[in-house]
């Protein structure tokens, strides 16, 4: 069973940035598309982000133009880039597949924009 492991969270000012990273067990990063979403307090998890196996990016709207997602394929890790952090984007976040049936899902990692 694949196991996901979120870590890089964590409290940071407006307009600060963060760097999630997503670690997969096995070989699958490669050939799957990868997905960040988030869960805010009180609401249901959303779609974040997603990245190809051939390498295109795809974002939500709220986020569009301020996080990057990457991955390193031999490494089996996904990355979140966020930038220009709101208030708004406090959340648990977590990877997964995209499209496909999800993973298990890991614990997350706790994202929080004081203002």
């Amino acid at each position: 069973q694949v196991q996901l492991v979120e870590s890089g969270g964590g409290l940071v000012q407006a307009g600060g940035s963060l760097r999630l990273a997503c670690a997969v067990s096995g070989s699958v990063v490669r050939g799957n598309t990868m997905g960040w979403y988030r869960q805010a307090p009180g609401k249901q998890r959303e779609w974040v982000a997603e990245l190809t196996s051939v390498g295109s990016a795809n974002y939500a709207d709220s986020v569009k133009g301020r996080f990057t997602i990457s991955k390193d394929n031999a490494k089996n890790t996904v990355y979140l880039q966020m930038n220009s952090l709101k208030p708004e984007d406090t959340a648990v976040d977590y990877c997964n597949r995209r499209w496909a049936s999800h993973w298990p899902w890991g614990q997350g990692t706790q994202v929080t924009v004081s203002s």
